[in-house]
């Protein structure tokens, strides 16, 4: 759930951001603190073209020694395994929908990176496609 990130300071002494894994996912500060910042915006912002558009999110690089990354909240990067699981198993929404027995909005909502969803119900999806989400501490 960490993904690493790429700085290069510009020209113009601010600091421009990428992500080897997430080309879509950019930004700029015109610190390395703020450029930071903005990075896990833009990759929360990229991670949202992928779900709108369906596909998987390519999963984080090792990062190098001493590169800086990005860390997802646990239940975004659940979010992230959920739709790249649905996207293996050629699952639509709608599917899922009916294996949890609920109504298709309620799949939209679990599918929305900005939409808070428990952990529990993140679990019963998993399991609705025959899988088993599990939690560790490192």
């Amino acid at each position: 759930m960490r993904y690493p990130v790429s700085i290069e300071k510009t020209d113009d002494a601010s600091y421009f951001v990428s992500f080897p894994d997430i080309p879509e996912a950019l930004t700029q500060g015109e610190t390395l603190e703020e450029a930071l910042e903005m990075a896990k915006d833009a990759l929360e912002t990229a991670l949202e073209f992928y779900f709108e558009d369906e596909r998987a999110v390519p999963l984080p690089s090792a990062p190098k020694e001493n590169q800086y990354v990005v860390e997802l909240e646990p239940s975004l990067w659940a979010k992230v395994l959920l739709l790249n699981e649905m996207t293996v198993q050629n699952m639509r929404p709608v599917e899922l929908a009916r294996k949890l027995n609920v109504y298709p909005q309620e799949v939209s909502r679990l599918m929305n990176l900005k939409h808070s969803t428990k952990i529990d119900t993140l679990s019963h999806a998993f399991n609705a496609m025959g899988k088993k989400l599990v939690l560790a501490i490192e």
